[in-house]
């Protein structure tokens, strides 16, 4: 694995994928946002998983945006947080330096979200692709030979089973022991 590139392990259904994150985006999502009331160090990562928005994701797309938009961005995430001190009266100020920490530079120099999810990832969907189409095919296949069986069957003759049913009657047992 390239240095400076971490595994990050995605599930997806039942099925586990290794994908690797680029680390241009480390020294903004392990920044410290500010101080939590129980006096533990908040980072950008924590706050915005805590949102339940995906931080590399978040990353990249604040790193693409116009330095004034991405702030006001961030501003309004830092400002969502649930349990935010008070010390943090000043969003956008935090935001600012944030902010300032993101790479900067053309589209090209800073990847889309899905650049970084790379070929293995491209892949492994292309797997799961075609192992549901031909579980899909199979699956038609067998409904298929289910209607032939049930539809196709020729009708039973009606005097063949009349004939059948008469000969299985059973004829009257006489007690036993009776005066015979």
């Amino acid at each position: 694995m390239p240095e400076g590139h971490e595994t990050l392990v995605v599930e997806m259904g039942r099925s586990v994928a290794a994908v690797q994150l680029g680390s241009e985006f480390n020294t903004f999502l392990f920044a410290p946002v500010g101080d939590e009331k129980n006096g533990m160090m908040l980072t950008v990562l924590s706050a915005l998983a805590r949102l339940d928005v995906d931080p590399w994701r978040e990353a990249s797309e604040l790193a693409r945006m116009p330095r004034a938009a991405a702030n006001q961005r961030l501003t309004s995430l830092i400002a969502a947080l649930p349990d935010a001190p008070s010390t943090w009266s000043q969003p956008d100020t935090i935001a600012d330096r944030l902010i300032a920490l993101l790479p900067r530079g053309d589209s090209a120099s800073v990847p889309a979200c899905g650049k970084l999810l790379g070929a293995d990832a491209v892949l492994n969907s292309l797997r799961v692709a075609r192992v549901l189409a031909i579980n899909l095919l199979l699956l038609a296949g067998m409904l298929c030979a289910q209607w032939a069986l049930v539809n196709l069957k020729p009708p039973a003759d009606a005097d063949t089973m009349q004939a059948s049913a008469s000969s299985a009657t059973l004829s009257p047992i006489s007690p036993s022991g009776s005066g015979r």
